[in-house]
């Protein structure tokens, strides 16, 4: 996300589902499992977002999807997750670099996680922008038969109409392409600002951690299943 606006993520973080009751979850740093063996054919999934994906002042290691790998891994899935996130990047953005990534990958993703629309929201773009680009995103990949998974971003509930038209915009398109949702990726962790680092945007690897352990099953159902050989 963009250094210009510091100053006022906290206020989204913070506020984004604050009227709403925390979910109940099991915190993932106590969910051990036992770790089968990786089976079956290489999956590869993109993960394709902004600074969140990118793994903002963290080692590489420690970004969401190398921690994505590595927890589907020890489920047994034979994943590959390619880290295409870039810091900054709005739906535009997101929307201008899509072809040129995906001709640039040796073979065609099995999954595709799209995560952007929170830059978009932080410039006061119009939501009709952000619906706009993601669309097109997912025409992109509706015609090269690449299955996605979203993960979608809240405004914070002060904001009147423009939340209720933004926050909208995710589980609409899901419906209309037929798309996999994780309502908000920030869910796990938003309420628990010691896991957001000094800026106060970016999970620390702890919050990533935490965010990949509430998030690794809903990739895992999103993935289609092997094609029969």
């Amino acid at each position: 996300m963009h250094q210009r606006l510091l100053s006022i993520i906290p206020v989204l973080l913070l506020a984004a589902c604050g009227a709403e009751a925390p979910v109940p979850r099991e915190d993932s740093a106590a969910d051990v499992r036992t770790e089968q063996p990786v089976m079956g054919p290489e999956r590869r999934i993109l993960a394709f977002g902004d600074s969140l994906f990118a793994g903002y002042n963290v080692d590489k290691a420690d970004s969401y999807p190398a921690k994505l790998e590595a927890a589907l891994r020890a489920r047994g899935i034979n994943a590959r997750v390619t880290n295409a996130g870039v810091s900054g990047d709005t739906t535009a953005a997101g929307l201008q670099r899509l072809g040129f990534t995906l001709d640039g990958l040796e073979q065609k993703p099995d999954l595709f996680i799209l995560e952007l629309g929170g830059n978009d929201l932080l410039r006061g773009l119009k939501p009709a922008e952000t619906r706009a680009n993601l669309a097109a995103i997912l025409d992109e990949l509706k015609r090269r038969e690449i299955p996605v998974l979203i993960m979608g971003m809240r405004a914070p509930p002060n904001m009147g109409e423009f939340q209720a038209e933004f926050d909208a915009i995710f589980g609409d398109l899901a419906k209309q392409y037929g798309a996999a949702i994780y309502p908000f990726f920030l869910e796990e962790i938003y309420q628990e600002p010691e896991l957001f680092q000094g800026d106060r945007i970016h999970p620390t690897p702890s919050g990533i951690e935490r965010i990949v352990g509430a998030t690794a099953d809903v990739v895992a159902e999103a993935l289609p299943e092997p094609a029969a050989e």
